[in-house]
């Protein structure tokens, strides 16, 4: 057979890569995930759609500018006369292998797939070239179609060990078991027999998989076992290369049941010595040494080429491939500075065939324009290193309690920014220009406290434009429109694919810096300036975090550039066990982590990213869908990197993420997650969403965005929204956010003792939050505390939905304060979304992941908060429009320059303060019971309001230079009068006495231990 060639896309311009809203991501509730989900939803769940839009990898052949776009017209399904919930469309669909599943109402709000389950699995398409109809029920949200199946219509065998498979399948008890192959593919099963290929016979093993396997694969344990022989194990290399069928047959050979094979399991057993390996870009001498992994391909070559782009290749050379399936390939001295792909010759399932895929490497350290080809270079070559990078100092850190963590788009800080040279905004080297107004801004906040920044995804993105002369414009003035008109939106949205704008969780290639950001992505300059703005913020007093994905690729199979699914087919992604398809839980093309070399590849990586770029930090995007064990692991690897060996000391990078539980992984359905109750002990973070919801009130899923919490109003200032409820509900409701508030501050510690609402001795733990518990960790530096982050809207846009529309603008800063003033003064890691001091807005934008830089503004100058920007996006929020109208429409509710310098003034003392004293980061379990309590909380407590007392005065002296700090949090529109019992000595903290808010000056303590704080206030009191 002629093997197909095909390559790794476009040989200019951004590879066209799935753009979703990433479900999980925008939601910041684990525990809402779950009822999301349902498998299979009923009609009665969802409205009667507006739309119903075919999606998948097949749209840009059907007509639609790109694929995996729910707002593309040319796919809609369309209603069936006589059928009310059933839509359906015919599509000459051009022969090949798809994936595809339905949106509603044009965004990915409500999407179904697999089963019918909302946001379930991409549905394979195996297309013979032709007419192929689609059809949706709305009543089942199945969604199907008539094109004829592949040889089986499920891959829901798993082949686990050399000589084991596992398959429920439902047969009579005297069923025989065959595996077929076909080394070129061609197998076909008919009604009575498979044929195309050669088969080996089983044995029928146990009733369920062995202690062993059942541990490792707890999600397959009660499956039943088949066996090879010892001869026919000794073949699976040779058959992991072809097509593969499990049939049962009866005993005179009758076909009972065909299932494709799953492969990762028996990958794993078989080439286990590959995790000790060295892959991808390394040298030896001046020569570059080369490492692929593709242990079912029959060849690997390397294509060598003088450009990032065009041309024909230098060199060719065949790699040889080693027992645990590694292909090797020296390089000569003049590889250096080259550009390089492999041909990797492997079956591919997807296609029934065997290809010849030209990839990327997934170990590129350096890349071309758009991802390309892989970049030759050496890390160590010192052109690449600013004049400081060797002896690089680093901002001290006594303890990860003590960080205060500023969360930044690489973009948004520059690319408005007028005091950065053009052709800088946007880029990594803005940051190094100490004298811009944004380098300005985070030194004042690194002088008033400040300590870490964390970066939104700075890995190669798989869906930016990198060559500025293409990315796209809205067409618009924008200026010109009514800040609550729908135009800005549909501007901003006609370009929304190929501007420069995106979060960046789309990941592509994990070890390279995204070119989008550089300003010359065709060669190493990215990885100069990445290195030269790490150096920068460390000089200026700041940590540096990078916000990793490795959770998710943008893309999977054979029709997507994604690499890993090229080089090693079926391995790389976590499937749906019966059918096979790529579970897309996440949002995207999940990984499977828990797979070898998967998970190897992610801690090589941040190893890598670690000693390369000198990180002090690292978060997980949706870490609870990895295993505990492979977050462990990164710790581990990390902690033995040492400055003297590597340049960086491992032990002191701090690590956290999003400990969410929901998808296919939920409840530790296939390994223990690292999920937030799991993290505890491990000293790694996890994203607080109690104190948050509690502070904020409701939560990111409210049909009604005004549902209030303890910093917007509820009971104390209603806003007269009917699903707030009764006085009765309200006062309930804000005593229990107090408490969870209260177990926030301490670290959000599972075992911390309090007395509660109803006058009870708790723990954190017994603080109930939607079923679940409060707290949950056992170490403060486990718990990262926050009021908002890039996902939902900002701070200052739910307190515009929330707080009563009359609320005057000074009223709003002080609430603003207030709420971050939760994170600054709890035990655990403080998190703020950059621009939160300023009263940063989206123009309320729910979800601005690729709302462009309008609705993404991050304004230094203090002139533009971003609020009345026009209605956002209409994909993620008209449903909301009609409370965002008259809201954008009022001209009160946008802050003037003064504003936002008063908002600025009162958040940088909230640093101040946290910085000024170790008593709010105490670092210990222990410490934190002993020296922090509550006075005032019980069944008489005032509502609106909470007392925090840390008391220096038991216990190790922690602080010296005060006796204790009382912090009184007055969220209520009433002055409150509090009295700490033997809290005498105190008077307000001297950065509140001599700071630039005239209310909080008024706050008084008095020598009986009583304090006197004004309304909307948080005041701090110090004993020295």
């Amino acid at each position: 057979m002629t093997p197909n060639i095909t390559a790794t896309g476009p040989t200019s311009g951004r590879p066209a890569l799935r753009r979703r809203s990433r479900l999980a991501a925008v939601v910041l509730t684990a525990p809402l995930l779950a009822t999301l989900m349902p498998a299979p939803a009923l009609a009665d769940h969802t409205t009667p759609p507006g739309t119903v839009a075919l999606v998948g990898s097949l749209q840009a052949e059907l007509g639609c500018p790109d694929d995996w776009q729910p707002e593309c017209a040319a796919t809609r399904l369309v209603p069936v006369d006589g059928s009310p919930d059933t839509w359906s469309a015919t599509f000459d669909v051009p022969a090949g292998a798809y994936e595809y599943k339905v949106a509603l109402n044009g965004s990915w709000g409500e999407n179904y797939g697999a089963d019918g389950a909302a946001g379930g699995a991409n549905l394979a398409l195996q297309a013979p070239g032709g007419p192929v109809t689609f059809t949706y029920n709305h009543r089942t949200h199945v969604v199907t179609s008539d094109a004829p199946g592949a040889p089986t219509g499920s891959t829901a065998a798993h082949w686990l060990t050399a000589d084991t498979l596992a398959w429920g399948a439902d047969v009579p008890a005297d069923a025989r078991f065959r595996l077929y192959s076909a080394p070129e593919g061609g197998l076909v099963a008919g009604d009575d027999a498979v044929t195309g290929g050669t088969y080996i016979d089983l044995a029928r093993g146990a009733d369920a998989l062995p202690a062993d396997l059942a541990a490792r694969y707890p999600h397959l344990a009660d499956l039943p076992t088949v066996t090879l022989g010892k001869k026919d194990a000794r073949k699976a290399g040779d058959l992991l290369k072809g097509q593969l069928l499990l049939a049962a047959v009866s005993p005179e050979g009758e076909l009972l049941a065909t299932t494709g094979v799953q492969v990762p399991g028996v990958l794993d057993d078989l080439y286990a010595g590959a995790a000790r390996e060295e892959l991808g870009l390394s040298w030896k001498g001046k020569k570059p040494h080369l490492q692929l992994w593709a242990p079912t391909a029959r060849s690997v070559s390397v294509q060598v080429f003088r450009d990032g782009s065009g041309g024909a290749p230098i060199a060719t050379r065949p790699a040889r491939a080693d027992k645990d399936g590694v292909w090797s390939i020296d390089g000569g001295k003049d590889w250096n500075g080259a550009y390089y792909l492999y041909d990797v010759e492997v079956f591919v399932p997807e296609t029934g065939a065997v290809e010849h895929n030209l990839v990327t490497d997934p170990y590129s350290v350096g890349l071309s324009t758009n991802s390309e080809r892989s970049l030759i270079v050496d890390l160590a070559d010192p052109s690449l290193m600013p004049s400081s990078w060797s002896r690089l100092p680093k901002p001290a850190l006594e303890r990860p309690e003590k960080l205060s963590v500023y969360e930044l788009h690489v973009r948004d800080f520059s690319i408005t920014d007028t005091t950065v040279p053009e052709a800088e905004r946007g880029t990594y080297a803005a940051f190094s220009r100490p004298d811009s107004a944004g380098m300005q801004r985070l030194s004042e906040l690194a002088d008033n406290g400040l300590n870490a920044v964390h970066l939104l995804p700075v890995n190669d993105i798989g869906t930016i434009e990198e060559d500025r002369a293409r990315q796209a414009e809205p067409a618009c003035d924008l200026e010109a429109f009514a800040p609550d008109s729908t135009e800005q939106q549909q501007c901003v949205s006609d370009v929304a694919g190929r501007d420069g704008f995106n979060w960046g969780y789309d990941p592509l290639h994990y070890t390279t810096p995204e070119g989008s950001y550089s300003t010359n992505p065709a060669d190493a300059t990215r990885i100069r300036e990445f290195r030269g703005m790490v150096a920068s913020l460390n000089e200026s007093g700041l940590r540096v975090v990078q916000d990793v994905v490795y959770n998710h690729t943008a893309g999977a199979g054979q029709s997507s550039d994604n690499n890993l699914d090229r080089i090693v087919p079926g391995y790389y992604h976590r499937l749906d066990p019966e059918s096979g398809a790529v579970e897309t839980s996440t949002c995207c093309p999940n990984t499977a982590t828990e797979h070898t070399m998967m998970g190897k590849l992610m801690i090589d990586s941040i190893v890598t990213l670690a000693r390369t770029y000198k990180l002090d930090g690292f978060r997980f995007d949706l870490m609870g869908h990895h295993s505990r064990q492979n977050i462990l692991d990164v710790r581990a690897a990390l902690d033995k990197l040492t400055l003297e060996r590597d340049g960086v000391d491992g032990k002191s990078i701090y690590l956290y993420g999003e400990g969410w539980n929901f998808g296919e992984v939920a409840d530790n359905a296939r390994f223990v997650q690292a999920t937030q109750a799991n993290m505890a002990g491990t000293g790694i973070g996890t994203f607080n969403d109690r104190l948050r919801d509690a502070v904020r009130g409701g939560g990111p899923f409210d049909d009604d965005p005004r549902i209030q919490g303890f910093a917007s109003g509820l009971l104390t200032d209603p806003n007269g929204v009917a699903g707030n409820g009764t006085e009765a509900d309200q006062r309930a409701e804000l005593l229990l956010s107090q408490d969870q508030i209260r177990v926030g501050l301490t670290g959000n510690l599972k075992d911390y003792m309090f007395t509660d609402r109803t006058g009870n001795q708790v723990t954190g733990a017994d603080v109930d939050y939607n079923g679940s518990p409060t707290g949950y960790t056992a170490d403060p530096q486990e718990s990262i505390t926050y009021v908002e982050a890039h996902d939902n809207e900002t701070l200052f846009d739910a307190l515009t939905f929330k707080l009563p529309t009359d609320t005057p603008m000074a009223d709003r800063i002080r609430m603003q304060t207030l709420a971050l003033s939760t994170t600054a003064f709890g035990q655990g890691v403080s998190f703020w979304h950059a621009g939160g001091e300023a009263l940063r807005s989206k123009s309320l934008d729910r979800n601005s992941y690729d709302s462009g830089d309008w609705f993404n503004i991050l304004d230094h100058t203090g002139t533009d908060n971003g609020f009345g920007r026009g209605l956002p996006p209409r994909a993620d929020n008209e449903g909301k429009y009609a409370f965002m109208q008259p809201l954008l429409a009022d001209p009160a509710l946008k802050p003037s320059p003064a504003d936002i310098e008063a908002a600025r003034e009162q958040a940088q003392e909230l640093l101040q303060i946290r910085q000024g004293s170790p008593l709010f980061s105490l670092g210990t379990a222990g410490l934190v019971q002993q020296k922090l309590s509550f006075p005032g909380s019980g069944p008489d407590q005032t509502p609106g309001v909470i007392v925090m007392h840390l008391d220096d005065t038991v216990g190790p002296d922690v602080d010296s230079a005060r006796k204790g700090i009382v912090v009184v949090f007055n969220a209520s529109d009433e002055p409150t009068t509090q009295r700490v019992p033997a809290a005498g000595g105190f008077a307000l903290h001297g950065v509140q006495a001599t700071g630039g808010d005239d209310v909080v000056r008024r706050a008084t303590a008095a020598t009986d231990g009583t304090f006197t704080v004004p309304a909307r206030t948080v005041a701090v009191f110090e004993a020295r």
